[in-house]
Formats: structure tokens, sequence, C-alpha cells
């Protein structure tokens, strides 16, 4: 990566992926800076919680551009050109002329953060659709607009993604979890001290160019600011509850007990390997009172919080072959790699994925016929909300 001199702009490597870190760690590291300012007195970042579309549609272009996009429809217009947010507000009823009141007020909040409140060098949270991850980076880019670009991406930010994999949500602490529950597409996280202890998680220093520092006088007014207090995913939440509790009471061999109970609930017959070596057999379960039907899986799970690559996978495979297992189930709290994910559809007819999402949904969807033990370790209720409008 290169530097120039002209106010501390970055330029160089293209298209290259530079590799991850693996799962974030936490990591007992002296933070030196302190709540509001850095130890030599001047503003700190911020943190901006970022979505890649309502169903994660946009993430792996996010994460494999390393950009972060705006992604409001035919919105085609350079925003830097925008002076302030009456322009703006009339410029969006322009372009959604059926947009309620109430709505343009939410777009134009997360608009205008954009290319006016984000600033180079402030943390960025994408938490994953569907996943139990959040990925944190850096924007290293100043509001970039590209005019032929394929609708919606027209409007950017440079980014540098600290782990493409994420970090596991049942890592990070509840108050934090709170504050990145926000259903927001973009917003200011400012409780909870969380820009300061996420920099501490990620153990990344805040950016210390001179040319970026923001000015009491650059500093948003709180109208600019897209609060994230607003409206709060109470489900997500929910699940992160659950989560924390399900490797408080199951990590290791007992997640190999919790994946059968919930398989013997689906109607499964299963054989569960005793605590030990397994020789890559955690469980075998097959259709039927006896088991004797179809299909026969062959079941590794991992309890872990690091994503599992390759390798696991391969293993799996080849124990398959060696019991005569038609399928296979990999289980992992942690998730999977980037790259195991994009050969999903290669193994689709032979091996299902099951990271802690999955597995949640699965437990959720079997649990009034779980066996009672399992019921009282792990004490559940349903709950009702009401679901926000999409906007």
């Amino acid at each position: 990566m290169r530097r120039r001199g002209d106010g501390g702009r970055l330029e160089g490597g293209g298209n290259r992926r530079t590799s991850g870190r693996g799962d974030c760690e936490i990591k007992q590291k002296r933070v030196f800076f302190q709540k509001g300012k850095s130890i030599l007195g001047e503003e700190l970042w911020r943190l901006w919680l970022f979505r890649g579309g309502s169903q994660g549609e946009y993430e792996p272009k996010f994460l494999d551009e390393k950009r972060v996009f705006l992604t409001w429809d035919r919105l085609k217009y350079d925003l830097s050109q925008i002076r302030d947010r009456d322009s703006l507000r009339h410029l969006l009823v322009q372009t959604y002329p059926e947009a309620s009141r109430h709505t343009i007020g939410s777009h134009l909040s997360q608009v205008w953060s954009f290319p006016k409140s984000m600033k180079v060098r402030d943390l960025i949270a994408m938490p994953r659709k569907g996943k139990s991850t959040i990925v944190f980076g850096e924007i290293l880019g100043e509001y970039e607009y590209y005019p032929n670009a394929e609708n919606p991406f027209y409007h950017s930010r440079k980014v540098k993604w600290f782990n493409e994999n994420g970090c596991s949500r049942s890592k990070i602490d509840q108050d934090l979890l709170y504050s990145l529950g926000a259903q927001k597409t973009i917003c200011q996280i400012v409780k909870n001290d969380a820009e300061n202890r996420i920099r501490a998680m990620v153990s990344v220093a805040p950016g210390s160019h001179r040319d970026h520092q923001p000015t009491l006088q650059q500093e948003a007014k709180s109208t600019d600011i897209a609060e994230e207090q607003e409206s709060v995913d109470f489900v997500a939440l929910a699940r992160d509850q659950v989560a924390k509790e399900i490797i408080k009471k199951f990590k290791g061999h007992g997640m190999t007990r919790l994946v059968e109970a919930i398989l013997k609930a689906q109607g499964y017959t299963t054989f569960k390997s005793p605590e030990g070596p397994d020789k890559g057999i955690d469980i075998l379960a097959a259709p039927g009172q006896l088991g004797f039907a179809q299909p026969r899986i062959c079941v590794q799970v991992k309890s872990s919080d690091s994503p599992i690559g390759h390798q696991t996978l391969n293993e799996l495979i080849g124990v398959m072959q060696n019991v005569a297992a038609e399928q296979g189930l990999l289980v992992s709290w942690g998730g999977f790699r980037s790259s195991v994910e994009k050969e999903t559809a290669q193994h689709f007819f032979k091996v299902r994925l099951w990271d802690q999402d999955i597995m949640l949904d699965q437990l959720f969807s079997s649990y009034d016929n779980l066996d009672e033990d399992i019921r009282a370790e792990l004490p559940l209720k349903r709950f009702w909300v009401l679901a926000e409008p999409q906007e």
C-alpha cells in the first residue's frame, strides 16, 4: 500500500485481497486512549453501524471490493454537491415521491451521514445477515461518486476490513450487542463507549493522520446522527442471549449432545461417540426406528468460536466414505471461513453446513420435541414482537 503526501490519501492495493487473521481475538492489551479523547486530548473517531442490504445481499460485494456502498435505489446524484440538509431532503422527495414524511426523515439522517458525517479512520461494524458474526473495519477513503456504476452502487468509500470472517457475537459484551442491534442501514453508535471498546477488542489504535482529524467544528450535530436507540432488533438480541447460554452449558462434547438431541427430535435414530478421540465421527444418524433407512448421515461437531476451514470439511467427507454414509453434517459454532462458504454449491448434495445461526433455527423449530433433560438445561419460552416496517 502506497501513501501520498496530499492529505494522507491512500493508493494502491487494486483488487488484491489480504488474508484475514481468523476469528477476532480479545487481547489483554493496554489501550492508549480515554473515553472521548486520545491521550493527546484530540477527538477520537466514530463507530458506524453499516448493513449490507436488508437480506445481506450486498455483504459479499462489500467484503470482496473492500468498500462500503450507500445502497439507496435510484439515488444517482453526486452527494458531495449537496450543501445542506434541506437540499438533500428535496432530492429525496424527488427521488422517492411515494415515501411518507417519516420515511424521508429516516432516509435523510442515514444518507447525510455517508458523505458528510463519516470521516477517514472511523470504524465500521457490519453485522452479517444470517450469521452470528460481526465484521469490523476502518474507513480509508473519502466519499466517492461513480455515475456509471450499476444501481445502487453509485456511492462508496474504501474500507480496510480487519477480519473478513467476522467476530463471533458470543465474544462481544451484551450491552455492545444491544447498540449494534439497531435496525437502521447506517447509524452512528454512541452508547456504552462502544468505539473505544471495539478498538481495544480488535487491537487497532486510533488513526494518527492529522489531515483527517475531526475538530469540534466538524463534529456532527445530534440532528445529523442516525441514533441507534431509535429501533432495536430484539429478535437478534434474544438469539444472542440464547447463544451465550448454550456455549456456557454445552461447550465441548456437550455441543455434540445438543446436536444429537435436535436430530432425535427431528425423527432420526442416532449413535453418539463417547468423549475422547472420535476418529472424525461425533454422531451417526439415520431415519426410522432402528436407523436403517436413508439418508445415512455422518456428523462432525465443533464448538470452538473460531471459523473452520477446508481441512475439517475434507476430513468429514473422507470419514463419510469409511462408514458408508451418503450425506454429512458439519456443525461449527464459530462458523466457516469464506473459502468454505463459497463452495457450498459444490457440496450441496453431499454435505450440509450448520453455523451458529442455523443451529439456533434448528433448535427453535425442534424445541417442543426435545427430551425433557435438554429442555430443563435450556429452558426457553416464545415471545411476540411487532415487526418493523420495511423502509
